[in-house]
């Protein structure tokens, strides 16, 4: 196990930064479940609605919306976080503009967290399904929100006078990263990952092995963290933003 000295710890705040609905819950819900258990608060922040997933032709994509924010929620609550939030902005259209890191930065100062989880901006190309481009432009986004312009006073000036003061994350947590520098043994918060994961019923409820391939993903990063034989691991790229 690399960089046991980073990560949050009791009493901190973290706030993850995803693309859509499950998104979290695939790259660290186990994680997140050992964090909260620990006492650190966590918030949700999602980039978008998650209104192009499922395979159900007959759901009117309003209604996905509505039934995705829902079902995170219900995820949320499984692994211990109860504050999510969601910016709205359209599945399959998101891109790391300006306005998006303003309302980064604008949740970064409200939450004034010590770590950001966040999805990789750079392509994992033994993972494609990893890096689909909402998740590249959520992590890029957020990546420039940490830095420079959540601690920059001179940045988007105006969140000023709704009382947010400039705020500077110490650590960065990165979920698909095609170089993974931390592996986290997550084999007694599993149950609860793959309860997380049934709640988004639109997106798994037709993948008949969902547990046996997140199995197999954890017990892959287990191999590769050096972990015996049976422990199950996430692992994520890790860097000091300070």
């Amino acid at each position: 196990m690399s960089d046991v000295e980073l990560g949050p710890r009791p009493g901190d705040r973290v706030l993850v930064v995803t693309a859509h609905p499950d998104d979290v819950d695939f790259g660290a819900g186990a994680t997140i479940r050992d964090w909260t258990l620990q006492g650190v608060a966590v918030s949700y922040l999602l980039c978008t609605d998650g209104h192009q997933g499922g395979i159900d032709e007959t759901i009117d994509r309003a209604d996905m919306r509505t039934i995705r924010q829902q079902e995170q929620r219900a995820a949320a609550a499984i692994v211990g976080v109860s504050d999510v939030r969601f910016l709205g902005h359209d599945d399959g259209a998101l891109f790391p503009t300006l306005e998006l890191r303003k309302e980064i930065v604008r949740h970064i100062r409200d939450v004034r967290p010590r770590v950001v989880l966040t999805q990789s901006p750079e392509r994992n190309w033994q993972r494609v399904g990893a890096s689909h481009p909402d998740h590249l432009a959520a992590g890029e986004a957020a990546v420039q929100a940490i830095y420079p312009d959540s601690r920059n006073v001179f940045a988007f000036p105006e969140l000023l006078s709704e009382g947010l003061e400039p705020w500077t994350v110490e650590e960065l947590w990165v979920m698909g990263h095609p170089k993974l520098t931390t592996y986290r043994d997550v084999t007694e918060h599993f149950a609860a990952k793959i309860e997380a994961l049934r709640q988004h019923k639109s997106q798994v409820d037709h993948v008949d092995d969902m547990e046996e391939r997140v199995r197999g993903w954890l017990t892959m990063n287990a191999k590769a963290a050096g972990l015996p034989e049976g422990r199950l691991a996430e692992g994520f790229f890790v860097t000091s933003t300070v």
